[in-house]
């Protein structure tokens, strides 16, 4: 082994066997060679036997394994500041003792910094066991990304390989007093000093892994040390950075991500005085970081999140925690609210008399094809037949509140592209024809959407006929194939004497509802048509 390896990697262990036999077969397994890498772990008092099994991986790899053995500390910072004061590597890699690597992992990331002189280099994370994992970031390889808009604030673990030169230079360790999270603020200022930070998307680098026990440190937080870590990074990026785009950023990535798991399913099993407490300690703290700032960034933060700190800034522990109930049950989204040109989620507290939230708290200013596609269905459908002419009537409900007068059903010939899903916005310049038939539109009973009906005369056609709904919302037309959802079809139907048609509800391969109509027998061809229809077969038998 040279004298100074090209990459440390530091594991920060307590108790985590089995999993660390198959960190540490991954690490020994790089294919970067033993001979340009050495692995510093500290065991943090383990009680399990890893760190009897971390000595066994020193004693028969004396020149690339290392192991320090200490009390434990409580959290993984002291055992890497550790490991970090004995790293000769002119990289460092810091990995999860319940994590493991891909082979190619290390000699790809040292491959991207050396070519690009990178700082920082993130490789591909991959989620194993419901481990949450960020994506945004590794769509492509990178060799130099901005920290702004490229998902890199949404990547802040330390699992990365970083240049020990910056580190050093810049005396950066691991916050000892946060009791979880100490990597974000130690990535964070790492970002904030790097020239450069690359990206390797294009191999699966580390392996994230999920305990089934939900044992690992974060998924234990309480939220005092949540709100503990969001204040201590918030007053280092101001230090580092100050005020300004990167500060806003990365308060809305807190927002998002660390402070919206606060009021997750995790707040409702807190009893009722601990929930208050959680309240005011979160309301204090957005007071104190968040007053202006929330104001600028509120508008991207998704509804339910957004509603969820109206409710904490007003200390409405009552509405949060009904909103909170509602929002993690697993049942269809709430209905949509239409004013005007502006749409609301019907989340409780919705122009409530007594919560006094604002419209905006609720206010959708994306698109809503997900919320309309998974909520419109079919309720009915019959035919009814008046003299010569045959019916359609629909019944569909609608997942939409408040001025639907614009919601028709249409039933078109042309097919929908097969990229669209459950709904589509319909680009500006679209010409629809007239809406035929007769619509009415009255409140479901349960208060959460429309029940829209449609009677459609069929014009006397061979013709197979889409049923769709059109809808106008906050400025924008959608188009909305009904679903069937496993709803009985009416049988065929016969109508007309002198042409006879025959007329068929049919549900395609995709759950749509499909009309369709066609005579009950081909009119007699003409003896011109006749040979006409021949010629190609026996063009064929001539060719032959």
């Amino acid at each position: 082994m040279s004298d100074r390896p090209d990459v440390t990697v530091v594991v920060a262990v307590y108790n985590t066997m089995p999993a660390l036999m198959e960190c540490f077969d991954s690490l020994l397994g790089q294919s970067i060679g033993l001979d340009r890498m050495e692995i510093i772990a500290v065991d943090d008092g383990s009680t399990d036997g890893s760190g009897a099994q971390l000595d066994q991986y020193a004693a028969l790899h004396p020149g690339t394994v290392k192991v320090l053995h200490q009390a434990n500390s409580g959290g993984p910072a002291g055992p890497s500041n550790r490991a970090l004061d004995q790293a000769s590597g002119r990289y460092v890699f810091f990995t999860g003792s319940d994590d493991y690597m891909g082979r190619e992992a290390l000699e790809r990331m040292v491959a991207m910094a050396d070519r690009n002189e990178s700082d920082v280099v993130l490789g591909k994370m991959v989620a194993v066991g419901d481990r949450s994992v960020p994506r945004a970031v590794f769509r492509s390889s990178k060799d130099k990304i901005e920290l702004i808009g490229s998902g890199a604030l949404y990547a802040i673990s330390n699992t990365k390989l970083y240049r020990r030169d910056l580190i050093e230079r810049h005396g950066m360790r691991f916050s000892e007093n946060l009791p979880v999270s100490s990597d974000m603020p130690f990535t964070l200022e790492a970002y904030v000093h790097a020239s450069t930070v690359s990206v390797v998307a294009d191999y699966d680098c580390y392996y994230a892994v999920r305990r089934p026990d939900d044992s690992n440190i974060t998924y234990r937080a309480k939220f005092e040390e949540r709100l503990q870590v969001c204040r201590h990074v918030l007053d280092l990026l101001d230090r580092l950075a100050g005020p300004g785009e990167l500060y806003d950023e990365f308060a809305l990535r807190l927002l998002k991500v660390d402070l919206a798991w606060i009021f997750g399913e995790n707040f409702l099993s807190m009893d009722p005085t601990r929930r208050e407490e959680c309240v005011r300690a979160a309301g204090a703290f957005l007071d104190d970081y968040y007053k202006d700032l929330f104001e600028r960034v509120q508008d991207r933060v998704p509804v339910p999140e957004r509603v969820r700190f109206h409710c904490v800034f007003r200390r409405d522990t009552r509405t949060l925690t009904e909103l909170v109930r509602v929002d993690t049950a697993g049942g269809p989204l709430p209905a949509t609210f239409l004013d005007g040109d502006r749409a609301y989620a019907l989340y409780p507290g919705f122009r409530a008399e007594t919560d006094g939230l604002p419209d905006r708290a609720f206010q959708l200013l994306g698109p809503v094809t997900g919320r309309l596609g998974a909520g419109t269905r079919l309720l009915a459908a019959a035919w009814e037949q008046q003299g010569q002419n045959l019916f359609i009537n629909l019944t569909v409900r609608l997942p939409l509140g408040g001025d639907t007068d614009s919601a028709v059903v249409r039933l078109r010939s042309r097919a929908l592209p097969k990229s669209v899903g459950n709904s589509r916005i319909l680009p500006k310049d679209t010409e629809l024809p007239p809406a035929t038939g007769e619509f009415t539109r009255r409140p479901a009973p349960d208060g959460a959407g429309t029940v829209l009906t449609a009677r459609i005369p069929l014009p006397p056609v061979k013709a197979k006929l889409g049923a769709r709904v059109y809808v106008d919302v906050a400025g924008s037309t959608y188009e909305i194939p009904v679903r069937t959802r496993g709803l009985p079809m009416p049988l065929a139907r016969r109508w007309g004497d002198a042409v006879p048609y025959r007329a068929s509800a049919n549900v395609n391969p995709k759950g749509r509802l499909v009309i369709s109509t066609a005579p009950l027998w081909e009119p007699a061809l003409s003896l011109g048509a006749r040979v006409r229809s021949l010629l190609p077969r026996l063009k064929r038998k001539v060719t032959r």
